[in-house]
């Protein structure tokens, strides 16, 4: 039987944080005692490092099966555990085949057998040919689904129309599941250099105007229709106030936006910007400064990661081909104290860190009542966290399966100890713990 107790003077608890003993039997969390109540368990003392819950990343590209030169699920999964993430969805790209079939699900569900560290759930994808077969994707466990309405980089993912919205949202709306939506839509405004070299022209290559105009058009269809909308990585500030009156007129629309976004300015990438391009792109510290007071207001919903890694020689690192190079920032086990740096000089505290990157994630997959909180019955998902401790980021520390990310050299405040699936130690003192215990997680198929 497992059944222990973890206590601390820094307990982050839906009540606050407070001092207590975190009590788990059988890979739940039993209760939540008084810091000086002795359980009749084993009780280990942390002092001041911080309990909290596990993280929850809703956006992952893990590319598994048929790119796993670029990740795979168990290099992905362990990141994730080194960051402190317990649960995370894969998305439906980059994978071959793409998931948007019950049979591209199946393949999958395959590939992640004995290499999950994490508990990992499934979107669902989109695209003009698949529509046909969407109610059965939905049936077959995914959380969600997701479309882009432009180019994808990947010709089996290629964009939907306003006719094929049209016919997709009333069978994601049947199923009560949210639709993602990658919110760019090319216009004219974009400014075309075909020697870009730098990130000021990969940055007028996709001004502001192309979310603002895909995000409106969303929120023109769903007028329409009862489905709940969400965008995917936001990075156009300009785009809120569009957001802030569809939700004053009651449309069901959530957002989500990236480390990379809230860390990182255009004007401040000089050296080898193939490495920073992701879409849509950095835009200036003036924008990265408005997400972080959307996400005081409340107009973006939560954080996470867009993990989206590749080889080496997909970014062009020794060409300046900037245009060439692959899109995709990788830095899934840095989040937490990347955010933690940056959040403390916002007014944030590690509370309300812990909500934007665990509890509103949870409740968006659907998890709210079973993960993201250290609330009696809920998963033992846990992470101890040490929130003062300053290092730099270096290669040698990278889990994920390309030794690269955009983060090498930065200093940061914020060590993860140690990470708890279900009560059962999967990372700590910088090795895994054990064997893969990582379950898939089906929507409606039992478990969670």
């Amino acid at each position: 039987m497992n059944y222990f107790a973890l206590r601390s003077r820094r307990v982050l608890s839906p009540e606050g944080e407070v001092e207590g003993t975190l009590v788990i039997r059988d890979g739940l969390i039993e209760s939540l005692l008084p810091y000086d109540e002795d359980p009749v368990c084993q009780i280990e003392d942390l002092g001041d490092l911080v309990l909290m819950s596990g993280l929850v990343d809703s956006h992952v590209h893990i590319n598994e099966p048929g790119r796993t030169e670029w990740e795979g699920f168990e290099t992905a999964t362990q990141a994730a555990a080194a960051g402190g993430i317990t649960t995370l969805v894969d998305m439906p790209l980059n994978c071959i085949p793409v998931t948007t079939s019950k049979e591209a699900l199946e393949e999958k569900l395959e590939a992640v057998e004995g290499k999950l560290w994490v508990d990992c759930g499934f979107w669902g994808g989109v695209v003009p040919d698949s529509i046909e077969d969407l109610d059965k994707l939905l049936s077959a466990g995914v959380m969600g689904v997701k479309s882009f309405l432009i180019d994808s980089g990947i010709d089996e993912f290629p964009n939907v129309t306003r006719e094929d919205l049209r016919r997709a949202m009333p069978i994601v709306a049947k199923h009560g599941v949210p639709y993602l939506i990658h919110a760019e839509l090319q216009n004219d405004e974009a400014v075309e250099n075909a020697t870009m070299t730098n990130y000021a022209d990969f940055l007028q290559s996709r001004p502001n105007s192309w979310e603002t105009d895909a995000i409106n058009l969303m929120i023109s269809e769903m007028s329409a229709c009862d489905c709940h909308l969400h965008i995917v990585h936001l990075s156009s500030a300009q785009a809120l106030t569009s957001i802030k009156a569809a939700r004053d007129k009651g449309i069901k629309l959530t957002v989500e936006t990236c480390p990379h976004y809230l860390t990182l300015a255009a004007e401040n990438i000089h050296e080898n910007p193939n490495l920073f391009k992701c879409c849509p792109p950095i835009r200036e510290d003036k924008n990265r400064l408005a997400l972080w007071q959307a996400l005081k207001e409340g107009l973006i919903d939560f954080i996470v990661s867009d993990h989206s890694p590749c080889t080496a020689e997909l970014k062009l690192f020794d060409s300046d081909n900037l245009e060439g190079a692959w899109g995709g920032i990788a830095a899934l086990q840095f989040d937490l104290p990347l955010i933690w740096t940056e959040a403390r000089l916002q007014g944030f505290d590690l509370l309300e860190v812990n909500r934007l990157m665990s509890a509103s994630t949870a409740d968006f997959i659907g998890l709210g009542k079973v993960k993201g909180k250290l609330c009696q019955g809920y998963a033992a998902d846990i992470l101890v966290f040490n929130d003062d401790v300053e290092y730099s980021i270096s290669s040698e520390m990278i889990r994920h399966k390309n030794k690269f990310t955009p983060y090498i050299g930065k200093k940061v405040r914020g060590k993860v100890e140690r990470t708890y699936l279900r009560g059962q130690l999967i990372f700590s003192d910088d090795k895994f713990k054990g064997l893969p215990s990582g379950q898939p997680i089906l929507k409606g198929k039992g478990g969670y």
